[in-house]
């Protein structure tokens, strides 16, 4: 949200409301941002709700006497990084609650004080003051942080802020002209923090400081110039000194005056000396300055981000320089130490730290008597035979290890022997593979084996009862590993890995989980990973990183998916419930069938269905050239079945329209000629033949034979001719052995069955349509009409056949 402090201003505001307790509109804190806007004066209309204003970094020369009036709840004001030169604390007589106040980096050189009772921060650091800048400072008690700046520091100037209580005294000086010593023991401040200009003589600072704050920084120290070899170094007893952690940061010092600081700070009250960002140079004349080690109070030694010029350095006085400094802690980290020595007589060390140099194995060679070691770190090195660590650590009491960042491998036939002491391991951004797991002692129970080259974990692993966490992120795992072996396991961290879908084992045996991160992993969104949604849905925030780091990568349709939001069904997934399932369903409907079939005669129904499905596709076949023809049908029958086939069959063939042209043996029959002969004139001038069967058919001796002879001249042809009618059922032994052709096609129920139940007659005649549903030339059925005319004529049945029954349609 912007608000436009004039036409050419806009300053950012921000709300901020602490979620922890909730706070009335009115009582939200308001920051505003004005940094960075090259202002060079203060915004007229800033909010009077202001909390908090930043105008640092812009261009203020003067500040005026109504800039802050109209903010009564001002709390925070930053002035840094401007050109202000002067300044009247009356300014500020309206914030009654400002509390913080920075107007460091600036040109000031004249301060007007006005008391301001409610400040606690007050930095005055890196400005123009000739002297300490102090006029009144009795009410202002409750200050806790204090930053000054002068070239001229005289005890005097110190002596009107000594009755302040303070917790930090900042000294950002740009020049330093003169220090009068006994100045800075004025003060009563928990820590003092120097920066000091280049080539300044630290060494009064350095002294009065060590009497001066319990911590003591000092940044800066440049004494390249400052130094003659066999110099006698600075007095100072025990009962003076007050500072017991010191940290110099930004050295430059030649070797020789890099030692004498250790040899003076080794007689102080120092217990812990921390040097970062060094820079040395020049010869190293130890034997012409013999550290004496007697009379110190130092526990912990720090030498980190060292660098080097050229100069000649014997190497191993270097090493036992420090090692045989008899302290419990001390670290010597990114120094390009290819190497250390130790004495040979045990030490106190309880803490090494050589972190980031460019040691290898043979530091591990030589014999060591480290009784006293709890915590080795020795990252980002060039170590890589995990084994002969192993043996260095086994004559220590060593509780942690950390070889990260190294080119650590380990063989399956190299035996390890850990100290039975050691419970944390650090071994990640190796070269590690699965034959690791063959090489850690058996009491670990924190192991990092984040980044290496690990496949799988060997079943035939150590049982590591005592592992609680488990970090092997960043691997080659195609499996979340089970517990089998880890039956302790606590935290397990297992992302950026290769698992597509977690095994059954994991969640069998794994009951102890607590916290589990295997995101950022390929998944297969299948039933294989449906045991893994559910363990987090019922896990209660054991997964970490649910489901932002959880996404599917296979199949390619729900690839980005997050795992939450994918729908595997207990069904597809269930093999023993979708069998159950089939066999139900299918029980039900073929339950369902029975009964279709017994109540409703469904079979039957099926049967004419797919016999008119049948007629239906030969229909869509390429036509075979027609038969001479001038009948669509010659009906064959026996005389005890005349009823059906006159009443029945024959009205609903031959309607009005002559749509179908029947051939009946006793209107087409030729008294001049045999009956078998009339039989097969009658079959040859019809395109088809319909048999209505029943047991009179089989028993008649003429029917059998007209069959025979329908069988040799049409069934050989095309089976489409023939049209069998089952009027009655007839068991198979009543059909005479000869008549194999016909007993064929009764087993394989290639005929029309007349249903008994009359509403199904619809069915029926429509099948038997479809089956004769043949056209005629149009000479050929003109033909066919004259003779059914003349028969018609002939015969009394005339009459009968043009009547049409539609009590079965």
């Amino acid at each position: 949200m912007g608000l436009a402090i004039n036409i050419y201003v806009f300053c950012k505001l921000v709300m901020s409301v602490e979620s922890w307790a909730p706070k009335l509109p009115e009582e939200r804190e308001l920051t505003t941002n004005c940094s960075n806007l090259s202002l060079r004066k203060v915004p007229s209309n800033l909010a009077p709700a202001t909390i908090t204003l930043d105008l640092s970094y812009n261009l203020l020369f003067q500040l005026q006497s109504s800039d802050f009036h109209s903010m009564s709840k001002l709390q925070v004001l930053i002035l840094c990084q401007n050109r202000i030169q002067q300044l009247d604390f009356k300014i500020f007589a309206l914030n009654k609650e400002l509390r913080y106040l920075d107007l460091s980096y600036n040109r000031l050189k004249i301060i007007t004080w006005y008391s301001l009772a409610g400040l606690k921060h007050l930095d005055l650091s890196f400005n123009d003051f000739d002297t300490m800048p102090f006029n009144d400072f009795k009410h202002m008690a409750h200050l806790e942080t204090l930053g000054l700046s002068a070239a001229t520091i005289q005890r005097a100037d110190l002596q009107k802020i000594a009755h302040l209580y303070l917790h930090t005294v900042f000294l950002g000086l740009r020049t330093l002209s003169q220090y009068e010593e006994g100045s800075l023991p004025i003060l009563n401040t928990t820590k003092l923090h120097i920066v000091l200009p280049m080539n300044t003589n630290f060494w009064a600072l350095l002294c009065d400081g060590i009497k001066t704050s319990q911590i003591l920084e000092m940044t800066n120290i440049d004494g390249k110039r400052q130094f003659v070899r066999n110099r006698t170094l600075p007095t100072l007893t025990l009962e003076s000194a007050k500072t017991s952690t010191l940290l110099l940061n930004k050295v430059d010092l030649l070797w020789d005056d890099l030692l004498l600081i250790f040899q003076f700070v080794w007689h102080t009250s120092v217990e812990y000396f921390q040097i970062q960002n060094v820079i040395l140079g020049g010869h190293v004349y130890l034997d012409h300055h013999p550290f004496d080690y007697s009379n110190t109070a130092m526990k912990a030694i720090k030498l980190e981000h060292v660098h080097f010029r050229m100069f000649s350095i014997p190497q191993d006085k270097i090493y036992l320089l420090f090692t045989k400094m008899d302290v419990e802690n001390l670290t010597i980290s990114d120094a390009q130490m290819p190497h250390m020595l130790f004495p040979n007589y045990p030490r106190h060390f309880q803490y090494l730290n050589f972190a980031n140099n460019v040691l290898n194995d043979d530091l591990f060679k030589t014999p060591t008597q480290l009784p006293y070691l709890k915590t080795l770190v020795l990252k980002g090195n060039k170590l890589e035979t995990l084994s002969l660590m192993s043996c260095f650590a086994n004559n220590t009491p060593l509780m942690q290890l950390d070889l990260s960042q190294n080119l650590l491998q380990h063989e399956k036939d190299e035996d390890c022997m850990w100290p039975a002491t050691l419970t944390t391991m650090n071994l990640s951004s190796n070269q590690l593979t699965d034959s690791v797991f063959r090489c850690l002692p058996r009491s670990i129970q924190i192991l990092d084996l984040n980044n290496n080259k690990i496949q799988a974990i060997p079943k035939e692993l150590i049982h590591l009862q005592a592992l609680r966490e488990l970090n092997i992120a960043l691997n080659f795992l195609t499996d979340l590993p089970g517990c089998n072996h880890f039956t302790g396991l606590s935290v397990l961290n297992i992302e950026m890995n290769l698992i597509v879908s977690p095994s059954l084992d994991f969640f069998q045996s794994c009951h102890k989980i607590k916290t589990l991160n295997a995101g950022k992993n390929p998944f297969r969104c299948t039933c294989d990973l449906r045991e893994f949604i559910h363990f987090e849905k019922h896990s209660e925030g054991v997964v970490v990183g649910w489901s932002d780091s959880y996404t599917c990568e296979y199949p390619l349709s729900l690839k980005g998916t997050h795992l939450k939001d994918v729908y595997l069904p207990e069904l597809s997934c269930n093999i023993v419930l979708l069998v159950v399932t089939i066999m139900a369903i299918m029980l039900v409907l073929g339950m369902a069938m029975a009964f279709c079939c017994l109540r409703f005669d469904l079979l039957w129904y099926v049967r004419m269905l797919g016999q008119w499905t049948q007629h239906k596709a030969r229909k869509t076949r390429q036509e075979q050239p027609e038969r001479h023809a001038q009948f669509h049908v010659f009906i064959s029958y026996s005389e005890h079945d005349s009823p059906w086939v006159k009443n029945e069959l024959i009205p609903s063939l031959e309607k009005e329209d002559g749509s179908v042209l029947i051939c009946l043996l006793e209107r087409q029959a030729d008294p001049g000629k045999s009956m078998d002969e009339n039989i097969m004139s009658c079959i040859e001038r019809s395109q088809k033949s319909i048999f209505v069967l029943s047991p009179n058919f089989v028993r008649r001796e003429w029917h059998p034979y007209e069959l025979y002879f329908a069988h040799h001249s049409l069934l050989h042809e095309n089976l489409d001719h023939v049209i069998l009618i089952l009027l009655e059922p007839i068991p198979m032994y009543c059909i005479p052995a000869r008549f194999h052709r016909l007993k064929a096609l009764m087993e394989k129920k290639a005929y029309l069955e007349w249903p008994k139940d009359r509403r199904k007659c619809g069915l029926f005649w429509a099948n038997l349509r479809a089956a004769i549903n043949i056209n005629l030339s149009g000479a050929r059925q003109m033909h066919a009409l004259q003779t059914f005319t003349e028969l018609s004529q002939e015969s009394p049945r005339g009459s009968t056949i043009s009547l049409i029954r539609t009590d079965c349609l």
